[in-house]
């Protein structure tokens, strides 16, 4: 194509010069029509540009771009999803709840001021780790609940009830700072450790009737235990109840507590139907009841029955959580059983396979170490 057309513009050039003779101009367009006639193709639109694509036809292009189209209706560009920063900020309503933070807010100062409180937990500093939340509460880094909750809970592991519940009251409501249902948990568990299950009972009354978020199964846990605590074990029925009433999955904690009550009354029947109605509701059992029956058992001097309960727990061949294994090991090591004890470890120990599934923890290195 490139030849054709350099020799169509030479014999232009040469066509525009005057002739001096007849025969050159015949001959010329002779070997015009020659060529012409040589190096056309026969597509008559052979001089019309045509765009190359990387495909191998116009209909896979007109796919391709089919495919990017509905790409981007399910995936927008990041761009889609960022608010113009010049449009005005929508107003807030103002009768809609506040929230309590998310973890989003654990970052630049805020993430400091949680890890100095968390650092001075760790020491054992209780009373200065207080001091630095309760100081950046007038600073201009507020803390986020996630300080708050942590120091509330640390008080609390110390028994110190009071303190804890002094905590709340600057945090959430002298503060302004927004609680999350962890906030009323650690505050139900204060008051009803302390003996004070009636004003946990009003918190949860507080949660249902203003909160914008309902209660948890570690609620009706912490609620449970202080009634079964208080000798009303009638009040801790109709509590888990309600529980299953609102539509909470069947927590094996709050069965537990209830067996537990049951079997410290003597009430072996009605602590097998509490058992029997957890393992038809809970979907996964992770067999803390399990240790429950052997403690009673073993207390008893039912030592048969007690193992057929461990027996009956490990020819399910669940894989339970440290928390509960840990439980079983104390359980056995308490009367006397280290043999089966050191087994049950040896098989957390295979079974922990990190990242996939945590079958040991801190916890469970103590327990063994503290028995050598």
């Amino acid at each position: 194509m490139t030849l054709y057309r350099i020799i169509l513009r030479s014999l232009r050039r040469s066509s525009s010069l005057p002739t001096s003779t007849t025969i050159s101009t015949t001959q010329s367009l002779a070997l015009h029509h020659h060529i012409d006639h040589q190096l056309q193709p026969q597509n008559p639109n052979f001089l019309v540009p045509v765009r190359s694509f990387a495909f191998s036809s116009a209909e896979e292009a007109a796919a391709e771009r089919r495919r990017r189209k509905r790409r981007l209706r399910i995936e927008p560009p990041l761009h889609a999803l960022r608010r113009d920063p010049n449009a005005p900020r929508p107003r807030r309503d103002p009768n809609a709840p506040r929230l309590p933070d998310t973890t989003s807010a654990l970052v630049g100062p805020r993430l400091n001021i949680h890890n100095r409180v968390q650092s001075l937990i760790r020491a054992g500093d209780l009373d200065s780790a207080s001091a630095i939340a309760r100081q950046s509460v007038f600073s201009s880094t507020r803390p986020t609940v996630f300080t708050c909750n942590a120091i509330m809970a640390a008080m609390y592991r110390a028994k110190r009830y009071d303190q804890a519940i002094a905590l709340f009251q600057f945090f959430y409501n002298q503060s302004n700072i927004v609680p999350n249902i962890v906030s009323y948990n650690i505050l139900i568990n204060n008051h009803c450790d302390a003996g004070r299950v009636d004003v946990g009972l009003d918190v949860y009354r507080h949660i249902l009737a203003n909160a914008p978020f309902g209660p948890s199964s570690v609620t009706f846990r912490h609620l449970t235990k202080g009634l079964i605590d208080a000798g009303r074990i009638g009040e801790a029925v109709d509590l888990l109840r309600e529980m299953l009433n609102k539509g909470i999955g069947a927590d094996s904690m709050v069965y537990n507590n209830l067996i537990a009550g049951f079997l410290n009354l003597e009430n072996l029947e009605k602590a097998n139907e509490f058992f029997d109605e957890l393992k038809e509701r809970c979907l996964v059992y992770d067999g803390v009841v399990n240790a429950t029956f052997m403690d009673w058992f073993f207390n008893q001097g039912r030592e048969k029955e007690a193992m057929e309960s461990y027996k009956s727990l490990l020819d399910r061949q669940f894989k339970m959580i440290p928390a509960t294994c840990n439980v079983l090991i104390e359980t056995l090591l308490k009367h006397g059983k280290k043999a089966e004890a050191w087994a049950l470890f040896d098989n957390m120990l295979d079974n922990h396979t990190p990242p996939n599934f945590q079958a040991v923890n801190s916890d469970t290195f103590n327990i063994m170490v503290n028995e050598c």
